[in-house]
Parts: structure tokens; C-alpha cells; sequence
């Protein structure tokens, strides 16, 4: 017999890794503290979305709507879909935890850019599934060529973060579309782009377009970047009714809640309010790169709401300097950093260490 305190779990779990969320600002001096580590819209929320959850919120004995029925019906109506082609899960990270639960298993293989979301190995390791990780450029963009050399019999799928998380650049039209055209069709492309709305470079295509004429793309998308609503956590997919019922199947019932569903609703009438802040994110974007390029530093081409430094081995002392200003900033370790374009008052801190550390 098998001693009680010798649990099994499966053996995939080993070599899983903790997801790091970005870490909260700290200070003792009692001067203000901005937290740059996690990509969160720095704006409160509209008061029209803030009345719409906290009305909801009066019904929370109640379990909510499990088919989002009014939610996916205001998404539909956004993105000319039909709403058999249309999931929603919490967060566009769990849509790809479904995606890939569905999708693979152990022996198949999933490819990724690495560096990218660090949620793809954790997601793709729990299936079992092995992860195929094709460095990035020299300039911190997908190298398709690559990609599509690492494409064997055991390809299930291929990820596809654009722009790409940590590192900012977003992928071209024209590279994109002639990769998908040698991806083959039982292969499942997923092009996540959960910055869409930060995106500013001219030619680039939306992922909406390109699964209308492949029927083995999918898209995520997120309300928690450009809409505001990471802490009610609601992604959306868009794919052909195949793939979107087999996500379908693999979510937790009654995932999104009735609160987050009526949040997200909220966010879709007042859109061109939201994307008004979004326009002012990008400006001070803008100004973050050019003062960052101006005090010496090589600043990928960011089309999110952050910015990469490549720091190597002095990752992790850059972000403690920059911590000891009252501001937090996401290291990953011998590679780089990633900041959040945030508060101005926060940006200036980070840009005066950025600038102070080329020195």
C-alpha cells in the first residue's frame, strides 16, 4: 500500500515552473509607490463601466449567465462574427489553457518565439506536450523562417504572440500571412494579441480578417490591457465553430462572472472613450522609447503598453534600482526587462534610473 503521505501527481509537473506575476511597489519613506510590473491600464474605470459592475454586483448570490449569451452577442455584433465562432474564458490565458487541453497531448509538440508570454510553457507543460522554442531576432521579433523549419509530424500547434510579450515588436502582414501559408492546415495557428489596440505600426493585420479565411487560426483577445478590466479577468477567442466548441468543452462551468460579463458589456458601448486613453497611452509610449533611445539605449520597436530593455546579468540589480525609486518593473532574469507604460509621474522615475544607469 501506497503511505498517505506519498500523494501522486503526474510527472509533467516536475519540470513546471510558477507563473510570476509582476511584483507590488514597496517603500518605507512614505513617498508615493507605482507599480510599472504587470501591463495594467493605469486609468480607473469609466463611471458608466464602474455603474454596470457595481449593479451586477447586487445579484452576486446568483450564479452567472454560464453561455455569456448577451456578452457574446455584444462581441458579435463588434466584430461581425457569428457567435458560434466566439468563447470567453478569464482572461485570454485561460482560453489557451483550453485551447491547448483540447488540442494536445503528450507527445505532440506546440512552437513558440522564446523569449515570449511566459504562460506558454507552464500551459503547454500541464498538457503534457512538449514546447518547441525558436529564438527570437536580433531585434526581438518572430523569426518565421525558423519557425516553420521547426515544424515536424508532431506540430499540433503553433502560438503566435503579435505583439509580442515582453518584448514589444508586432509581426508583419507579409511575413505572418507567408508563414500561414506552409503551415499545415491540420496545424492549429494561435495568434494571440492581447495588445491589438496599442498597436500604431502601419501594415500590420488583424488577426479578426486572417480567421476568416483559415479555418485553422484562432484569435485571443483581452479586456484587461486596453479596456481596464484586469482584475475581472474576460478574454475572448475568435475562431472557425470547430475550434471555438472544443474550447467550449474544456472551460470551467460559469468561469466569466456575472459581474466581469456586465463590466465587459459596459467597456463596448463607451469604446472610443476607452480608446481615447489608450491614444494617450501610446503618445506617452512614444515619449518613453525616444527619451530611453536618447539616453543611449537599444528600445526594441514596442506596439504594446510597454517597453524591453535587454539587460543580461544586470537584470535583476536595474530593477532593484529602480525599485528603490517606489517603482516595480518586471525582470526575467539574465535577459531583461519589461516596464509598463504608466502614470507620467512613475514613467519619469524609471527613465531618470534608465538614464542615471548609462551613465
Amino acid at each position: 500500500m501506497t503511505p498517505d503521505n506519498e500523494v501522486r501527481f503526474r510527472g509533467c509537473l516536475d519540470d513546471v515552473a510558477a507563473y510570476k506575476p509582476g511584483r507590488p511597489p514597496a517603500r518605507s519613506d512614505g513617498r508615493p509607490t507605482y507599480k510599472l510590473s504587470s501591463n495594467e491600464n493605469p486609468y480607473p474605470p469609466l463611471p458608466g463601466v464602474l455603474a454596470a459592475a457595481t449593479e451586477a454586483a447586487a445579484q452576486m448570490n446568483r450564479y452567472p449567465d454560464m453561455g455569456a449569451v448577451d456578452l457574446l452577442e455584444a462581441l458579435s455584433a463588434r466584430f461581425g462574427v457569428p457567435v458560434s465562432d466566439l468563447a470567453v474564458g478569464t482572461g485570454s490565458v485561460a482560453l489557451l489553457y483550453h485551447l491547448l487541453q483540447a488540442a494536445v497531448s503528450e507527445g505532440d509538440e506546440v512552437i513558440y518565439a522564446w523569449r515570449s508570454f511566459e504562460a506558454y510553457p507552464i500551459a503547454v507543460q500541464l498538457t503534457g506536450a512538449t514546447s518547441v522554442q525558436v529564438p527570437l531576432t536580433v531585434d526581438a521579433r518572430h523569426d518565421f523562417k525558423a519557425m516553420e523549419a521547426a515544424i515536424t509530424e508532431r506540430t499540433k500547434v503553433v502560438l503566435v504572440c503579435t505583439p509580442n510579450n515582453p518584448t514589444g515588436p508586432v509581426v508583419r502582414a507579409d511575413e505572418l500571412l507567408a508563414f500561414l501559408d506552409v503551415v499545415p492546415r491540420d496545424v492549429l495557428v494561435v495568434l494571440d494579441e492581447a495588445y491589438r489596440e496599442f498597436v500604431r505600426e502601419p501594415g500590420i493585420v488583424d488577426g479578426v480578417e486572417v480567421y476568416r479565411e483559415r479555418p485553422n487560426v484562432v484569435v485571443l483577445r483581452t479586456f484587461s490591457k486596453a479596456y481596464g478590466l484586469a482584475g475581472f479577468r474576460v478574454g475572448y477567442a475568435i475562431g472557425h465553430p470547430e475550434v471555438v466548441a472544443a474550447i467550449r468543452k474544456c472551460a470551467l462551468p460559469f468561469g466569466v462572472s456575472h459581474v466581469a460579463q456586465a463590466a465587459a458589456i459596459a467597456s463596448l458601448a463607451v469604446e472610443e472613450q476607452l480608446l481615447e486613453r489608450v491614444e494617450a497611452l501610446v503618445d506617452e509610449r512614444t515619449r518613453v522609447v525616444e527619451e530611453l533611445r536618447a539616453a543611449g539605449w537599444d528600445v526594441p520597436d514596442s506596439q504594446t503598453n510597454f517597453v524591453w530593455l535587454e539587460l543580461g546579468e544586470d537584470t535583476v540589480a536595474f530593477a532593484e534600482a529602480v525599485q528603490a525609486e517606489g517603482v516595480s518593473i518586471r525582470p526575467f532574469a539574465g535577459h531583461g526587462a519589461r516596464i509598463s507604460i504608466g502614470e507620467r509621474e512613475a514613467n519619469n522615475l524609471f527613465l531618470a534610473v534608465a538614464r542615471d544607469w548609462r551613465k
